[in-house]
Parts: structure tokens; C-alpha cells; sequence
């Protein structure tokens, strides 16, 4: 049996877990701060699969071993990985309290509607696209990855955040502090940092909640037009955006550009999806009203007044683009998009004449290119109590998907 102890924020090992122990595994600290037993072997952690090899060997002699862990170990811990070495059944798991709980709990705050995220040993983008999305996001950190970097990639592009940065909790050098993304940003933060918590506080109470976590999906999508404010009409209309978000695949973590955002109908719906949004729209009237939309649907989508292709060079790169506008310079933004875009490029279009353009650009970012023409015929009401069919004009949606293997040589 492999005894796994979570020490929580500050809690000692229970009473007669190490005594007969013949191995004793975890960070310096919690090897430091315990009574290891005389004689037990000691194994500070650092690269995991040598100190996995090592408890097979005990295991295998059948002599008992305690694995000392920081929280609760089967959260985002080391459970995962010993379960999927000696099966879950080897394992005598005694949980202490998540830094994750502990954090909201010195804040006052509940933490059954937060997003977690963990940037330790991964990609820190998808915690920054959940801070800039939700919330309430709470990001466990690590080199690389701690309050510093994430406060820089919040400084921009996001607003209304407030930091709060926990550190060495539960210990006599216990701090909770309160700091805008830029203040994060220009400080060191050393290694006691434990977790940073992100908020929103015009929105971050909520309601009460059946289902921890992010909110589930939508209850619906492509929402009606009479849903958003738009001008004479001038709004991707829901039987195009329904298969566009198909194609775009909003999803929590990730970035999504819309451009030429118009009403921002295709933004709010990626953000209600959970994704984190960028809106480009050239008219002052156009960005307001993207706001506007926003505010209405609960969701937050960074609005850039500016003219694409020239403000794209300035953002974050995505993950998924939705080009709804462009004119002439359509084939140009289009190429901006697919040179950034990790995942996918999809464009709506009226004009026949800029297809073939268009499959050119994405053709040559190398990606897989298909596409279809949508027409379709809404019921509308005829004096007498009758129904006709009322065409609506014919749109061409094209989509490119990257393939995997291509995503490392995206230019970011």
C-alpha cells in the first residue's frame, strides 16, 4: 500500500502514518516539516519517473511507502500518476485542503462556479484565455507561470481584473494580496506563490450553482437576430452562424478573433461558449454596439476599433478566426488570420468573386479548405392566415483547418 498524505495548507501528518514506513517521497519542505522514520529511505521530488521507479521497488517488496503532497493529491497531484502506475487500488489517499479552496476561502468568497487551471509544467495561454473569458478563474502556478507573467498577459487586452496572489499558505509566512494585473506584473514574486485567483468582482458572486465549475454550454446558439442590436440588417444571420460555430469551435481556454465583427453576434456567442473573444470592427458605431450586445448576454468581448489587416499584428495570436467582413482587402485579412491561426480560419461572404481568393489564402497557410453555400427560405405570414417562404440572399461559408502536426510553426 502506498500511503499518499495531502498536507494542506499548514496540516501535519496524521498520527502513525510514517511510523512504519520504509520510503518516504515529497518536496523538501514536507520532508523537512516531518518525522521520518529512522532508517526510511528519503526521496525529495524533482523529475517524477525516477522517484516512480524507485516505489515500484518498494512496492514490489512489499514494503510500505508515503508519499507526502501539497493539498489535496488528487487535484491536479500526484494521485494521477500513481494511480496509472500501481492502479488505484494501491493507493491509501488522505486529502488536506486544495490551496485552490484555501484561497477563496481567505478571500470570502465561494468557489462552486470558479474555473481552475493549471499552468504548472503547461502552456500558460490557457489560463490567461480563461482569466480573460470568466469570472472567477483560479490558476495554480508554477516556473514560468506564476503572477508576473500572467499579470502581463492580462494587462492588455482585458479589464476590469483584480489579481489576488496567495503565498506560502497555511505557514507562518502566509500572504494574501490584492493587485491590478500591471502591479503583478512588476514584481517578483519569488516561489512561495501557491495560487493566484482571478476576478471579475462586477460579476464574480453569481448564482447559486448545481454544477461546479464552468458553466455548462448554452442553452442555446445561433440566436435569433432580434437577440442582438444591429444596423439595417447588417448581421450574420443565425442559419450562417450556426454552422460557423460549428467550424470555429469556441471553447474554454482558447482565443477566438472575430473580424469585422458588425453587430458581434458571432463574438457573443464564442464568448457564451466560453472562449475568450476579440472583436475587430473600423466603425466607432459598430465597436459600441458590440458592447452593447455583449453587456446584454452576460459575456465579456475585448472590443479593437481598427481597420483589419493593420491592428492584427498587435494581438494575441488565436486559436480559431471568424472573418465576417473585408471588401476588397478580404483575400489580405484572410492570409493576416491564417498565418496566426492555430487551429481554424472561417470566412462568410456574399461576393462570388472573392472564393476563389479566399480558398487561395487558406490553401496556401496549409490548410485543408472546404466550404458551401447556404440559402435558405424562412415561414413568414401572408394576409389570411397563410405561409410563404421568404428567401434570404445566399452566403458562402468557407473553412480551413490546420493540421496538427502543423500547429508548432504557427507564427505567434
Amino acid at each position: 500500500m502506498i500511503t499518499v498524505v495531502g498536507r494542506g495548507t499548514g496540516a501535519r501528518v496524521p498520527d502513525g502514518v510514517l511510523s512504519g514506513a520504509r520510503l518516504v517521497v515529497g518536496g523538501r519542505r514536507h520532508l523537512a516539516s516531518a518525522t521520518v522514520p529512522e532508517g526510511a529511505e528519503q526521496i525529495v521530488l524533482g523529475p517524477l519517473a525516477p522517484a516512480l521507479d524507485t516505489i515500484e521497488a518498494y512496492v514490489e517488496k512489499g514494503e510500505p511507502v508515503v508519499v507526502l503532497a501539497s493539498g489535496d493529491p488528487g487535484f491536479f497531484g500526484i494521485v494521477r500518476a500513481l494511480a496509472e502506475r500501481f492502479g488505484a487500488d494501491a493507493l491509501d489517499v488522505r486529502p488536506g485542503v486544495s490551496s485552490v479552496a484555501t484561497a477563496f476561502a481567505r478571500t470570502g468568497l465561494t468557489w462552486d462556479d470558479a474555473v481552475v487551471v493549471s499552468a504548472h509544467g503547461r502552456d500558460l495561454r490557457t489560463a490567461v484565455n480563461a482569466c480573460r473569458a470568466h469570472p472567477k478563474v483560479a490558476v495554480l502556478t508554477g516556473p514560468g507561470a506564476g503572477p508576473a507573467e500572467l499579470g502581463a498577459a492580462l494587462t492588455h487586452r482585458t479589464t476590469g481584473r483584480v489579481l489576488v496572489v496567495a503565498s506560502a499558505l497555511g505557514s507562518g509566512a502566509e500572504r494574501v494580496e490584492r493587485v491590478t494585473p500591471a502591479e503583478a506584473a512588476a514584481r517578483d514574486w519569488g516561489t512561495a506563490v501557491s495560487v493566484v485567483l482571478c476576478l471579475d468582482e462586477s460579476r464574480s458572486l453569481g448564482a447559486a450553482r448545481t454544477v461546479a465549475g464552468a458553466a455548462v454550454g448554452p442553452a442555446q446558439w445561433a440566436l435569433d437576430e432580434r437577440e442582438f442590436e444591429h444596423r439595417d440588417s447588417m448581421i450574420t444571420k443565425f442559419e450562417v452562424r450556426a454552422l460557423a460555430l460549428a467550424r470555429i469551435g469556441p471553447r474554454l481556454g482558447e482565443l477566438v478573433w472575430d473580424i469585422g465583427s458588425g453587430s458581434g453576434s458571432v463574438a457573443v456567442e464564442c464568448a457564451r461558449f466560453g472562449a475568450a473573444v476579440i472583436a475587430v470592427e473600423k466603425t466607432r458605431d459598430g465597436v459600441e454596439r458590440i458592447r452593447a450586445n455583449a453587456e446584454a448576454h452576460g459575456v465579456d468581448v475585448h472590443t479593437v476599433h481598427g481597420a483589419a489587416p493593420t491592428v492584427l499584428s498587435d494581438l494575441d495570436a488565436p486559436d480559431a478566426v471568424f472573418v465576417g467582413g473585408g471588401g476588397r482587402e478580404l483575400p489580405a485579412i484572410v492570409t493576416a488570420c491564417a498565418r496566426r491561426a492555430r487551429r481554424t480560419v472561417v470566412v462568410a461572404m456574399a461576393a462570388l468573386d472573392r472564393v476563389p481568393a479566399v480558398r487561395e489564402a487558406l490553401g496556401g497557410a496549409g490548410f485543408a479548405v472546404d466550404g458551401v453555400l447556404l440559402q435558405s427560405s424562412r415561414l413568414a405570414p401572408l394576409p389570411g392566415d397563410v405561409t410563404r417562404l421568404a428567401a434570404t440572399n445566399p452566403v458562402f461559408l468557407l473553412w480551413g483547418v490546420r493540421p496538427p502536426a502543423s500547429v508548432e510553426g504557427v507564427a505567434q
